[in-house]
């Protein structure tokens, strides 16, 4: 499946708009990583904790959106794009959407 941030795919032409796909994930924060990433905050540098936290639950989101494409017959998920937001003290959602097309 082709999968872009792009409107249009060169060399494809869109035939038919299927739907919005979309698919998301909530993660929480834990004391475990919150004490390193305290620590971290006084020297300075990635916090690699969170950072692999964040790329899970991108992949996690991103997996789930194309499966629902798969799921309608798309062939292509365009304007597809990624959206955060928090849920509560702690916890956020990552969200991966675009829209899932026919093409020829």
């Amino acid at each position: 499946m082709i999968i872009t941030t792009a409107n249009e795919i060169p060399g494809k032409k869109v035939v038919e708009i299927l739907e919005v796909v979309k698919g998301n994930t909530v993660r929480a924060r834990n004391i475990g990583r919150d004490i390193g990433a305290g620590f971290k905050s006084i020297i300075g540098g990635e916090v690699k904790t969170y950072t692999d936290m964040t790329t899970n639950a991108r992949d996690e989101a991103f997996n789930r959106m194309v499966n629902q494409a798969t799921e309608l017959g798309a062939d292509a998920i365009i304007g597809m794009r990624f959206m955060t937001s928090m849920i509560m003290q702690g916890a956020s959602e990552m969200l991966a959407y675009g829209t899932a097309v026919k093409l020829k």
